[in-house]
């Protein structure tokens, strides 16, 4: 092969070289400029992604903090929070909440009654989730105690506490005139001529007895109410022969037996308290009994006042004589026993010993004084100088930390 030869294939190599040179380098660059396309992409798509889960879990609006209550209900998954939530426009997005709290919360989220608001993130929501809410009352079966000597207002709290009655249901009901008239028609020979009483606070206050009942879920206010008065029925039923050992009518019997049971805790104190109170009825003497004004006063203490004493109600049985107009409580068969079979005595007056809960009994108002300022006044007195010589030391610390 002649000079030319070789000159003409070598020069040929060449620019195939630089061909292949030259290609090379447009390829490494338009694969640098696609990874680096493909790299702005990522970084745009992170960073896009980035703001809008950040405003997915954010607040729905900053600015507006006004409560929105939320129920979650029992058996509800991070799913159905989530949806809950959304509905109640409390987070932005469902899904990505749902993502949320289930790669952020390691404990068990509970039912209940919630309060939140939309200037709350997802992080503000998760927190109240955890802390937990209201108890959701689940209506079930049970039973309900009323205790000897409850009053209205008592049993209406125990049940709502306890049943889906609330107690201003229960009271609503209990003042019911429909409701009141469809029992008497009921039980006539009980409660004839209740609904003519003037100044009852409470129609049937007295006519719950005290017991236990069946409560069933789903039970009404009227329902409920209508079995206790059943009771007392039975009651009244089988005590009529025994009802002409007194003059009073089994209203009377009733309101008269609710104050001794609150005045006596022996059955043989409440047979002589009754007396005491037969005693100062024959005579036209006024009761003068403290529980009925604490009833008037609607308070629950342990000293009655002379200002106290000015409550103008008809249950104050120091203004007004006789009986008041109704029960004072539910009373028990005992304390309706001791008013029906009283021991008959010679007293006009009785005083407790609080501590002792001792009952002392006088013929005379100058005994009587006597054993109230013994131990009724002395232990006031008591019971003050303690309170005022707390009130000094409590004084003198908080001079001496100053």
């Amino acid at each position: 092969m002649n000079d030319n030869k070789w000159h003409n294939l070598r020069e040929y190599a060449k620019r195939e070289e630089a061909k292949d040179a030259t290609i090379q380098k447009w390829t490494n660059r338009i694969v640098r400029y696609i990874l680096l396309g493909i790299l702005i992409l990522v970084l745009l798509f992170g960073i896009g992604s980035y703001f809008y889960v950040r405003n997915a879990l954010g607040p729905v609006n900053s600015n507006h903090d006004e409560p929105v209550e939320v129920t979650i209900p029992v058996g509800s998954n991070a799913s159905d929070i989530a949806s809950i939530l959304a509905d109640a426009n409390i987070v932005n997005n469902e899904q990505l909440f749902d993502y949320y709290l289930k790669f952020n919360n390691n404990v068990e989220l509970q039912a209940g009654h919630y309060e939140f608001n939309q200037s709350m993130n997802a992080s503000d929501v998760l927190a109240t989730l955890q802390e937990g809410g209201e108890p959701i009352f689940v209506d079930v079966d049970t039973t309900l105690t009323i205790i000897e000597g409850m009053q209205i207002e008592e049993v209406a709290e125990m049940i709502g506490l306890n049943t889906a009655i609330t107690a201003e249901e229960f009271l609503e009901t209990i003042n019911d005139e429909t409701f009141i008239e469809n029992l008497i028609t009921k039980y006539p020979s009980l409660l004839e001529g209740l609904d003519s009483i003037e100044g009852l606070k409470y129609p049937l206050e007295g006519y719950l007895y005290p017991a236990t009942y069946d409560y069933m879920a789903g039970m009404t206010a009227e329902e409920l109410i209508t079995e206790m008065v059943a009771a007392t029925n039975n009651i009244y039923q089988s005590l009529l022969a025994d009802l002409d050992n007194t003059y009073l009518s089994f209203h009377q019997v009733l309101t008269m037996a609710s104050i001794v049971e609150r005045e006596a805790v022996t059955e043989e104190d409440r047979r002589l308290v009754a007396g005491v109170f037969y005693n100062r009825l024959n005579a036209e003497m006024p009761l003068q009994s403290d529980i009925t004004v604490l009833y008037a006063l609607n308070e629950h203490k342990e000293f009655v006042t002379y200002s106290d004493l000015e409550v103008d109600s008809p249950y104050n049985t120091y203004q007004h004589a006789g009986l008041p107009p109704g029960p004072i409580n539910s009373p028990s068969l005992v304390s309706i026993n001791a008013v029906i079979y009283p021991e008959w005595n010679d007293y006009y007056y009785f005083v407790a010993d609080l501590d002792t809960g001792d009952v002392y009994y006088s013929s005379t108002i100058e005994e009587h004084n006597a054993l109230v300022e013994e131990y009724v006044n002395a232990r006031q007195e008591s019971i003050e100088n303690a309170s005022s010589d707390q009130e000094e030391s409590t004084e003198e610390s908080d001079s001496e930390n100053n």
